[in-house]
């Protein structure tokens, strides 16, 4: 996948996630925006190499909330 593909790909996945933040942890969207763009699970997802892209946007959420919650997260296993 080429950088361009790549960028397009985030600009589909990330928006469900920061929708999910605003609507489950009652902050705005700036604030989840700003808390997920920090987050070590989005450092990683704009990494086209760490493969996270192929999960959904609820999968990500979930690892999210997990890396918020616990400080790390894991990789879910694919059917």
């Amino acid at each position: 996948m080429n950088e361009d593909q790549f960028s397009a790909m985030l600009v589909i996945i990330v928006p469900p996630i920061i929708e999910q933040i605003t609507k489950n942890s009652n902050i705005d969207d700036d604030k989840a925006i700003s808390h997920f763009y920090q987050s070590r699970l989005y450092k990683e997802l704009s990494d086209e190499k760490s493969k996270l892209w192929h999960y959904g946007p609820m999968t990500l959420y979930t690892m999210y909330q997990d890396e918020l919650l616990t400080g790390f997260y894991d990789y879910p296993e694919e059917a």
